[in-house]
């Protein structure tokens, strides 16, 4: 229910944002991150209270909150129904090409009548966009890329749209006192990126009462088929769950199995076979005798290897070192001692200050970074020279109110500067000292040559003001692809430099990807996971974060925020 609201109001956004209505847009934006971030279902929320309780929902007001209140009544929204009317366009799939924005979707409908990424591919094609005043040969060559991009990935979802929803379902199927053992499996269990399908394994006596209750759970619109072991269905979201009851002697090897990767697997029923043994997701036999299976741990002990962490299980070296006894201690979620890169309400973000600051006391951090985007990024609010003085000012105070009842605790000044087209940056010298940290990140300029590019970033690299490289390569995830960079200079500089690269925890981003993390990490390249926080919930994807750094091999040392307050203060003013 949460997400079918928040969806509406997304596109409604949208759709206002295309009329060219002010401040609408950005409040139902407001209203749907609000409610897309709830732990709740809405229903309950209203059930409790009505509109007055549905106003304390962040970027909810009294107009959106009679909008929720249609909707829990009637399943709709009529003013929503309205706007698809006026531009009946495939709003969710043009939003996801790269370039294409809501005032462009509306010029190719009327000018072109494009109401689809198909038909946008066809008019591009047939170069018939570069006519239009907007665009141009170039736009129409980057949209025909994009589109490429879009197929290659369309089937495929970001991990925290997948995620949070199957772990509601392992909730509601643990609560069942017939289900003795369950667990993710797949890819979700090894955090990838993006996700195809999820996978959940059972153990229970009652196989046929798990499958039935699990066809029947809300958000279930299709079942593909039931039987007494095995139910797969699909979701309303688009994708597909398998459920598997297996049993409990054969636990750990289905769970080894079906977590993957294939080949992953390949290489450990390889050396099963080397050593007289089968491994299967039944378990792990010597002839016909069962020697290990109910524990994941047992079948690795058994092959010869250390325990491999899912997030490793891909095939990329684990294997070799787990028989060596030389595989990477993963840094944790309770390593982390702090986020340095939140944005408060002085460069609109949704929260002040002082509650970022008491989020982050709630998290057991240490210390909170505030990086406001600065000046050059205006649709943002960023912050110029005199307002980031104020700002300061107001985190000093603070500050000296804080200590009084957490010694242990400090907000650190920061900013997130942007990296200019020549490789400045764009708040002067004389404040980025004025700084506790500064984060530098590219918002602007993307379509440059690889040379250019590489060239940009190692300048801010080499900027000695700058001590963090946000979202390095730019990617977004099934949106846009990174920049054309090389990333071994890139590493070589950031390396000479001692910069620190950010992991970006932001789902759309998880930028650095695993690969480059596991290079970082061999080039002796710190690391730091952040959030990028815009609101408080968003500080809670740090988990996300830490999975990408894990499934890149990141060890405590790897990453800076897992130092001390005292001890990241001395590395950055080192820096």
């Amino acid at each position: 229910m949460n997400e079918d609201l928040a969806k509406i109001f997304y596109e409604m956004a949208i759709y206002l944002e295309m009329d060219d209505v002010l401040f609408k847009p950005q409040a139902y934006e407001k209203a749907a991150i609000g409610i897309e971030s709830l732990n709740e279902d809405i229903r309950d929320i209203y059930k409790r209270g009505g509109i007055k309780e549905l106003e304390k929902i962040p970027g909810v007001g009294k107009n959106i909150s009679e909008k929720i209140e249609e909707f829990l009544k009637t399943g709709r929204i009529k003013e929503h129904l309205l706007l698809k009317k006026k531009i009946p366009v495939d709003l969710e799939n043009l939003m996801k090409i790269e370039g294409i924005g809501p005032k462009k979707i509306k010029e190719l409908y009327k000018k072109l009548k494009i109401k689809t990424v198909e038909d946008l591919e066809k008019a591009a094609l047939e170069k018939k966009i570069r006519k239009l005043e907007n665009f141009g040969e170039k736009s129409e060559k980057n949209i025909l890329e994009s589109i490429a991009f879009f197929k290659r990935n369309k089937d495929r979802f970001l991990l925290h749209q997948i995620l949070p929803e199957v772990k509601e379902i392992v909730k509601k199927l643990i609560s069942l006192k017939d289900v003795k053992k369950i667990s993710i499996a797949g890819s979700l269990r090894r955090m990838k990126e993006t996700i195809g399908d999820a996978d959940i394994l059972v153990v229970s006596d009652d196989p046929e009462k798990i499958n039935e209750f699990f066809i029947s759970l809300d958000g279930v619109v299709k079942v593909w088929g039931s039987g007494k072991t095995k139910s797969s269905v699909r979701m309303k979201r688009g994708y597909d769950i398998d459920l598997r009851v297996v049993p409990q002697k054969s636990f750990g090897s289905a769970l080894q199995y079906f977590t993957g990767s294939k080949e992953h697997n390949i290489l450990t029923r390889r050396i099963a076979i080397e050593k007289g043994l089968k491994l299967n997701e039944y378990g792990l036999f010597k002839g016909k005798k069962m020697i290990a299976g109910k524990d994941e741990r047992e079948i690795y002990k058994a092959l010869g290897m250390e325990y491999i962490e899912p997030e490793l299980r891909e095939n990329t070296g684990e294997i070799e070192a787990a028989i060596k006894n030389k595989l990477p201690k993963l840094v944790e979620l309770k390593d982390i001692k702090g986020d340095l890169h939140c944005h408060s309400n002085w460069d609109g973000g949704a929260d002040s200050i002082l509650e970022i600051a008491k989020k982050a006391m709630s998290l057991n951090y240490e210390y909170v970074g505030i990086a406001d985007h600065t000046k050059f990024l205006k649709i943002e609010h960023g912050l110029d020279e005199r307002q980031l003085i104020l700002r300061n000012k107001e985190i000093d105070k603070l500050n000296e109110k804080i200590k009084k009842e957490n010694k242990n605790f400090k907000i650190l000044k920061g900013c997130e500067a942007n990296i200019m087209g020549d490789g400045s940056i764009d708040i002067k010298d004389e404040v980025l000292s004025q700084m506790d940290f500064v984060i530098a990140g590219i918002h602007s300029q993307f379509k440059m040559s690889k040379r250019e590019m590489t060239e940009r970033i190692i300048k801010a690299i080499k900027n000695p003001h700058v001590d963090i490289i946000s979202h390095p390569t730019g990617r977004l995830i099934n949106k846009r692809d990174e920049y054309l960079i090389d990333i071994d200079e890139i590493f070589k500089a950031a390396k000479e430099t001692k910069t620190v690269l950010e992991i970006n925890a932001s789902p759309y981003r998880l930028d650095l990807k695993d690969v480059y993390i596991k290079k970082a990490k061999n080039e002796g390249i710190k690391m730091i996971i952040n959030t990028d926080a815009h609101q408080l919930d968003q500080m809670d994807l740090m988990e996300y974060g830490l999975s990408q750094a894990r499934r890149g091999w990141a060890e405590k040392e790897d990453i800076i925020n897992t130092l001390s307050l005292e001890d990241i203060i001395k590395f950055l003013k080192e820096k």
